[in-house]
């Protein structure tokens, strides 16, 4: 009786529902809008198969978590740490319109088939509803929020280092460095003053998630406007030159040193990279005198990268996913720059 009780609540509910409690989250992305995919099960987190994972899945994806437009549908071991082969995959397949609140909403099918070299993932266009501005790097700025639509500053009184750790993850950036007042014209803000005092305990995804209050004593200028600056996850280096800006190009990702391959790379990428090393023009080197500096090893991070020349950082040019490449360490840019 209770097996025909569970076989015709099944049929009733349809395909997916009866997980209506399950939970998603994103792991091992830059945020929390992009990551492998995993879902909460009866206290566990598993993972779901790249069976027919398209574009659809992932607008509901992002969609759940309040992470903007779907951007792109991925799978593999693209993000880290790698999943562990212990950990449950829960489902092989899921079918979404791209029209459903929540995944578990999608009809699927349980797991039979796969390995975690196939778990799916997602990138999501993180929303903006706080920003650095007037930095010299994407990675520093005044603080600004968004509410109702505008953008305001914030003041030093509402503030704490807490609120800058927490506002340095939620625009993709690494751990917080410091945070001061503006100390210029030139950095202060012109808008409104956001009106919320933040108690954040630095360990919130989003500035949203602090308890906040209205600040009833708000009796700040904008000489007062904070300022934050976080560790920059993408860097770069020239290696193995006679000065810094001559060598085999290396980028930081996610912790790590890798290559670029030089698949689309052209004179404009050199002008970008020489413009952020702080270094003078571009010299455009033949490849031939690139491959004095010699190949590199482990990671190769960027395949067919192409800039305008007009980038701030070449993490801005247009270039395959991390870690996507069909090139070997032969095909490592070098750039040579004119000293400062």
């Amino acid at each position: 009786m209770a097996l025909l009780f569970s076989l015709i609540l099944a049929i009733c509910t349809g395909p997916g529902l009866l997980e209506s409690s399950s939970r998603v989250r994103l792991v091992g992305g830059d945020h929390r809008c992009e990551g492998r995919v995993e879902v909460q099960r009866y206290g566990e987190w598993g993972t779901i198969c790249d069976d027919g994972w398209d574009i659809k899945d992932v607008a509901v994806v992002c969609r759940e978590l309040d992470c903007g437009v779907a951007k792109r549908a991925l799978s593999g071991t693209l993000f880290g740490p790698p999943t562990q082969q212990q950990q449950k995959i829960f489902i092989q397949q899921v079918k979404c319109h791209g029209t459903e609140e929540n995944l578990s909403q999608c009809e699927e099918e349980d797991a039979f088939d796969c390995t975690h070299e196939e778990d799916a993932g997602v990138i999501c266009g993180f929303p903006e509803n706080v920003r650095l501005v007037d930095g010299h790097k994407r990675c520093q700025g005044r603080v600004e929020v968004k509410q109702q639509g505008q953008w305001g500053t914030v003041c030093k009184g509402s503030w704490s280092f807490a609120a800058a750790k927490v506002v340095c993850q939620q625009v993709g950036c690494g751990r917080a460095i410091l945070t001061r007042k503006c100390c210029n014209k030139a950095t202060q803000g012109q808008g409104p003053i956001w009106p919320r005092k933040v108690s954040c305990s630095g360990q919130e995804i989003s500035l949203q998630d602090c308890p906040s209050e209205v600040w009833e004593k708000n009796n700040c200028t904008h000489d007062e406007d904070m300022w934050v600056e976080c560790e920059d996850p993408f860097d770069l280096k020239l290696v193995g030159g006679d000065s810094p800006c001559a060598g085999r190009l290396e980028v930081l990702h996610k912790g790590e040193w890798g290559t670029v391959c030089d698949d689309d790379w052209g004179e404009m990428a050199d002008q970008v990279v020489c413009r952020q090393l702080g270094c003078g023009a571009s010299l455009s080197p033949s490849v031939k005198f690139r491959r004095r500096f010699g190949p590199g090893v482990g990671r190769i991070w960027l395949d067919d990268v192409a800039c305008s020349g007009n980038e701030r950082s070449l993490e801005q040019c247009r270039h395959r996913f991390w870690g996507h490449h069909n090139c070997k360490h032969t095909e490592d840019v070098a750039v040579v720059c004119a000293e400062q």
